[in-house]
């Protein structure tokens, strides 16, 4: 492998290539000859525009372009070439994700030349599968994505190299001396790519961040939130705005709110909560209906718009949840301090009030800034008590709310609401953060009733800010969820099969109340949390947007987040907009869709950050347990390997077809089933087998599993 640099020329030369290729793609109607090109590209010196001549009849040689006339080019009419963003896969192929295009490319590892995940590139399409879909090579890179890689430092001889975590990266990053900071050899490290010269293998970079040793949890948990490009530390502009804001809630800003001092207030929030933005209230009304109140925190009356504060509160989106750590979005002084809801403090608050009958409709509502003071805090686990037992502080408070819940959840399952009960893995951490237990966590009650009274009021401000009658209407984020798509639904229908289960729905709004009618009919099977993580699946995901096409999941044709704005920008947004709407003053917020957008992709870069720390915990786990084995459920399959769950600890590994031996295993995905080429064996998912655990890589969150039984168990 070679570290010679490229010459200036020939960089040149590939900036030119790709710089005229992306003109002609933004221009595919116009006829340029070569002055005209130079011209557009600001190119003036005589050398540079005798390269673009010889650059553009490249092209057209290689059927880039068609020369109309002598001299005259245009982008070639027939030509399969497109422009988009590549994803790669764990395997080195990749896919080029393209605007208006129906299907992604795909690209072989041999065709993917010196792109990297992220990257916008230039696409040639060479051929269709046997699928159709199309496939292709890349041609050039358009633009670089700016990002940082987390890896482990490789010293060898002298010669250093970052070799990157995400798997979807292939290709190790040369850092040439000089450039590698106090990294030594195997710390983790963060590096930036420099340049990739023509004639070497691998791309140049330099360190710009060392961990230390890999494996510890704090190096580990930072290499997952620098991969994600999710900050963990405040800026000390940020952290000053805070600290000036004092705990201490002003009388003459009290005098301006409803007073619920005095209501009966609390709060339910997991065992270890800190940030606690969302109280009930409960009144007992004369006429025999109940007064509910929904207070959330007022975030914005603390963080005003376009402050130090708001500006970096946006550019995280949301606070990020990992197994040992929260990486909030705003700083530990406000969302654990002056504006989490803990007991027997005044708060601010922005709250929305229900009346409601026994049926649990809701005959009035009220919007609009508040003063509170919770009486208790409970965890969900104390609040299930008082559900099952009857007994306990506020107990008849807890007892309504409750009953109030389950008739809400009753009306939303009957108007088509998808019924999912989430599970969520739990780890038991000693002193030193190691897991010692893998738990599961399971929707109670308490917490049903908890989801009910939040999805009331996001649902209650959604519509009572867009509803379709006001005037002038109001841009605004709605929490949107789109149907399903048919394919999906049909392979969701194929999986549910191989456990004996038929799917069958008449339209689109049929699909959510036949999963329910399946669920209901598996809840007591072993692959019940299976089956509905399918579903899940084969469903659309939940975004932010400032068009409104309702939410399919929850049935409601008007939905917002509103109910958690300590943890949550959207929540944020839509506190400030619905304080404008209540007092006449309709403002016009910039770039809100922009805002939809990029909020959405921060939560998406959260629930991979914090997807990747349960992996990384799990591996941990299992560190000191190879060679044991263990029975497990088949979870998924692919045409290189079967998913398996341990069932005693929740873990997952996989299985490579290639490791085992007995037969040689192939994917049918057509019929999704693992089958052995000479004895038919089938593999299922759902099945029981046995498992070895071989290989536990923490730096990669990989754990490798070996079957050791060609009996089900």
């Amino acid at each position: 492998m070679s570290k010679k640099k490229k010459s200036p020329a020939q960089k040149l030369s590939r900036f030119l290539r790709e710089t005229i290729l992306n003109y002609f793609q933004s221009n595919t109607n116009g006829t340029f000859n070569y002055k005209q090109v130079a011209e557009a590209l600001k190119v003036n010196d005589s050398e540079t525009r005798k390269l673009v001549f010889t650059i553009l009849n490249e092209l057209a040689k290689e059927g880039v372009l068609d020369e109309e006339q002598r001299g005259l080019f245009k982008f070639a009419a027939t030509t399969n070439f497109y422009n988009g963003i590549i994803e790669f896969t764990n395997r080195g192929s990749a896919f080029v994700m393209v605007e208006n295009l129906r299907e992604d490319i795909f690209i072989p590892a041999k065709s993917t030349q010196r792109a990297l995940n992220g990257d916008k590139v230039s696409v040639k399409i060479t051929s269709r599968t046997r699928n159709r879909k199309p496939e292709g090579e890349v041609m050039a890179v358009l633009e670089r994505k700016e990002r940082l890689f987390v890896g482990t430092i490789d010293i060898q001889n002298n010669i250093t190299f970052l070799i990157p975590d995400d798997p979807k990266i292939d290709v190790d990053i040369f850092i040439p001396i000089g450039k590698l900071k106090e990294g030594k050899n195997g710390y983790k490290a963060v590096a930036k790519v420099t340049d990739w010269p023509e004639n070497a293998k691998n791309p140049f970079g330099e360190i710009v961040e060392v961990f230390g040793h890999p494996g510890s949890n704090d190096a580990e948990m930072k290499a997952i939130l620098v991969s994600n490009g999710i900050k963990f530390t405040f800026p000390d502009e940020v952290l000053d705005e805070a600290n000036q804001i004092s705990i201490n809630l002003p009388q003459e800003e009290i005098a301006t709110r409803r007073d619920f001092r005095s209501i009966t207030t609390f709060t339910i929030d997991p065992v270890d909560a800190k940030d606690f933005d969302d109280a009930i209230s409960v009144e007992f009304l004369e006429n025999g209906n109940f007064r509910i109140g929904v207070h959330i925190a007022d975030v914005a009356h603390y963080v005003t718009e376009n402050s130090a504060l708001d500006k970096e509160a946006l550019i995280r989106g949301n606070s990020v949840y990992l197994v040992d750590s929260v990486v909030p979005m705003l700083p530990e002084h406000l969302s654990n301090g002056v504006c989490s809801l803990r007991p027997n403090e005044e708060k601010f608050t922005f709250s929305a009030v229900f009346e409601m009958n026994e049926s649990a409709k809701v005959v009035n509502e009220w919007f609009g800034k508040t003063v509170i003071k919770s009486a208790r805090r409970f965890s969900y686990e104390e609040a299930q008590e008082i559900i099952e037992t009857g007994e306990g502080d506020y107990k008849n408070e807890i007892l309504l709310v409750d009953r109030l819940a389950k008739k809400l959840r009753k009306e939303r399952m009957k108007e088509g609401a998808l019924e999912v009960q989430s599970t969520e893995i739990r780890f038991e951490l000693n002193e030193a953060g190691f897991p010692v237990k893998v738990l599961k966590k399971t929707t109670k009650d308490s917490n049903k009733l908890i989801e009910e009274f939040m999805l009331l009021a996001n649902k209650h401000v959604g519509f009572f800010v867009g509803d379709p009658k006001r005037q002038p209407r109001v841009t605004y984020i709605y929490r949107v969820h789109d149907r399903p798509d048919p394919e999906k639904v049909e392979q969701f229908k194929v999986f549910v099969s191989k456990f004996g289960k038929h799917f069958t729905y008449k339209d689109d709004q049929d699909i959510a109340r036949q999963m329910n009618r399946l669920f209901e009919e598996m809840k007591d099977e072993s692959s019940y949390n299976m089956i509905q993580q399918m579903a899940i699946k084969s469903m659309a995901k939940a975004a932010y947007d400032t068009k409104n096409i309702g939410h399919y999941g929850l049935a409601f044709t008007h939905y917002s987040h509103f109910t958690s704005p300590i943890r949550r920008y959207a929540d944020l947004v839509a506190h400030r907009i619905l304080f404008e709407v209540l007092h006449n003053k309709f403002l016009h917020h910039a770039h809100l869709s922009s805002t939809a957008k990029h909020i959405s992709m921060t939560e998406r870069k959260a629930v991979e950050a914090e997807r990747t720390s349960r992996k990384f915990f799990q591996a941990q786990f299992l560190k000191d347990k190879i060679g044991e084995t263990f029975v497990g459920t088949i979870t998924g399959l692919t045409d290189w390997g079967m998913f398996v769950e341990i069932d005693e600890n929740f873990c997952e590994g996989m299985i490579s077809l290639k490791s085992m031996k007995d037969d040689r295993y192939v994917f049918d995905e057509r019929d999704y089933v693992v089958v052995g080429v000479n004895d038919n064996r089938e593999f299922n998912v759902g099945d029981k087998i046995n498992v070895k655990v071989v290989t536990v890589n923490l730096a990669k969150k990989q754990v490798d599993f070996e079957y050791v039984s060609t009996e089900k168990s």
